[in-house]
């Protein structure tokens, strides 16, 4: 007797197609799992075989497992459950009991399929036949006799005739199915692989890395996590990768593929690694492409991390040049790692060079050598007094790197000898040697046709003896000046309400330092500008050694700064240019 039945397929197929599922290609997939499953039941081995459109004649899609079958209640149950999963969250919850993963699995089909026969078989019952049609209907009938198992016919709907193919239904076999624990064939030729690829050795393991991701890795981590029933492996990338732009992993699920891009499965910093994984225990979200985000997933991130770290350890003690090179191509990775790792930190105190003005060398060399760690935070500050400290034999590091000056901070707290300290560009001038009394009275007028020449600026002229003679000025703003600086900049951008806040926290302060142009006595330029006696040509020397001071210490022009400079040039070009010569 056949009983025909209606349920909202199509809107349960709108919600497959357009929510739940990313590509008609899962069919497959849930085909292979539905399979899987009822030969996991049965308990016995097993053998799942596919025929595709090419072979069955008739441009059907069958594929037949020897599992444990359903009974026709069970697939009244089937139906119910079908019936019920009308939201999105309801298909991911049915998916934890088999008859509502059988159930959603095979709606997958009409995503190509216009109709969906069932033939299927439990020892000791009846065969029952299911019939299902995209437009809603259903029937269940008794079937023809035959073995213990499960039969599934697909009738392709229009324009989706190309799924069924041969090659289509082969390539998607090998994709989802090829380390099932069971034989699958399609249209004759075996589909699925003997043993899981990391479990081969280390070239088995490089080899799937090369056929797979298409790079041979610069190492491979085993990977073990019991509790998530998780063996793998990760493999090193060989090149540099923007941070910005990881790349998922590859994740089985009892041996199925879940998806060629799972992201979640590492931490973040750990972006120097490609996994493929399989998992016992981790679950999927509803549509069986993600991770779901729970606590065994966030265990099993955690546990990952202490296996790449443990091998970053391993590199450490075993091949120091070889973790150089690695250091050489993923240091960000690692520097962010050791911003929370004490272990990490060490290893980058021990092994990454850093840049100074006294050459590379990492912060351990740098300690041994020169006890305090003193550094700049930016690398235009670098470039600013990189060469002046060094010929004042201060000896900096540049901080300006990611995470470089993050890490400096964080080495006393793992000993409490290690001293660093953040270099003040202001802290140099009191290294240069002060001129002679005497030399100092001669400058006298000098210094103070100078100073009023740049009092409106706020910026105070020293005079100074230090090397390199060749540069004849130098612009030092203390850390506390660029902070007013900056704050009155931006009050002057804001509009009147925040302008006024701002000018109220300006006034709070404690009035700032000076500016400090610095002019250096070595330098033959300075030497010739400050026995000048004309008071207007100083003026303009000294102005233009202060543009010059900006320029050669990479920082910023504003709009004063710019017509001061050009306003001097013109003014000591009509100096040197007699009146009726000019054009």
């Amino acid at each position: 007797m056949t009983n025909t039945f209606q349920v909202d397929l199509r809107g349960i197929v709108d919600l497959l197609s357009h929510h739940l599922y990313a590509s008609p290609r899962v069919y497959v997939r849930e085909l292979l799992q539905n399979a899987v499953d009822a030969i996991t039941a049965a308990g016995t081995p097993g053998v799942v075989t596919i025929e595709s459109s090419d072979h069955t004649g008739d441009g059907t899609l069958r594929i037949a497992d020897d599992g444990i079958g359903l009974t026709e209640a069970q697939v009244h149950e089937l139906l119910a459950t079908i019936g019920r999963s009308s939201k999105r969250d309801e298909l991911g919850f049915s998916r934890h009991e088999f008859l509502g993963q059988f159930g959603i699995g095979l709606l997958s089909c009409f995503l190509v399929a216009d109709e969906i026969r069932v033939h299927t078989r439990q020892h000791g019952a009846p065969a029952v036949l299911w019939t299902g049609f995209s437009d809603g209907r259903y029937e269940v009938a008794p079937g023809p006799e035959r073995e213990p198992g499960t039969t599934v016919t697909l009738t392709p709907r229009r324009g989706a005739e190309h799924w069924l193919t041969g090659t289509t239904v082969a390539e998607l076999a090998r994709l989802y199915g090829s380390f099932l624990p069971v034989t699958v064939t399609v249209d004759g030729t075996r589909t699925t692989e003997d043993a899981l690829p990391w479990s081969g050795g280390y070239h088995a393991t490089t080899g799937y890395a090369q056929r797979t991701f298409g790079f041979a890795p610069f190492d491979v981590i085993e990977l073990n996590v019991p509790e998530a029933g998780l063996t793998g492996a990760a493999f090193v990338l060989p090149t540099a990768v923007n941070p910005a732009a990881r790349g998922g992993h590859r994740v089985y699920l009892k041996r199925m593929l879940l998806a060629e891009s799972v992201e979640g499965l590492l931490p973040e910093w750990a972006f120097f690694a490609r996994c493929i994984v399989d998992s016992t225990e981790l679950r999927p979200t509803a549509s069986r492409e993600a991770l779901y985000d729970d606590s065994l997933l966030e265990t099993t991130r955690e546990a990952i991390a202490d296996q790449l770290r443990g091998w970053l350890v391993r590199l450490a003690a075993t091949d120091p040049h070889r973790l150089g090179t690695f250091l050489h191509i993923h240091h960000l990775g690692v520097k962010a790692l050791a911003q929370h790792d004490d272990e990490m930190l060490r290893l980058v105190e021990q092994y990454w060079p850093l840049e100074t003005n006294a050459g590379p060398m990492t912060m351990a060399e740098f300690r041994a050598r020169y006890g305090v760690i003193r550094y700049v935070r930016s690398d235009d500050e670098f470039r600013r007094l990189a060469a002046v400290a060094a010929a004042q034999d201060v000896i900096l590091i540049n901080g300006g790197y990611a995470y470089d000056a993050d890490l400096m901070e964080r080495l006393p707290e793992l000993d409490h000898s290690i001293v660093v300290e953040r270099m003040d560009p202001s802290e140099l001038a009191t290294r240069f040697d002060a001129l002679p009394a005497d030399r100092e009275l001669e400058l006298l007028p000098f210094l103070s046709t100078a100073q009023r020449r740049l009092d409106r600026l706020g910026c105070e002229v020293v005079v100074r003896d230090f090397e390199p003679a060749t540069l004849p000025s130098l612009y030092l703003l203390s850390r506390a000046a660029a902070f007013h600086q900056e704050l009155r900049a931006t009050r002057d951008r804001a509009d009147d309400l925040w302008g006024g806040v701002l000018d109220a926290l300006d006034h709070r302060s404690v009035p700032p330092e000076r500016p400090q142009l610095v002019l250096n006595h070595r330098n033959p330029l300075v030497r010739r500008v400050s026995v000048l006696g004309d008071p207007e040509l100083i003026g303009l020397a000294v102005e233009a050694l202060y543009g010059q001071a900006l320029l050669l210490g990479y920082h910023p022009l504003g709009p004063r700064d710019a017509s001061l400079l050009t306003s001097s040039f013109l003014g000591l070009l009509d100096r040197a240019v007699p009146r009726e010569d000019r054009p």
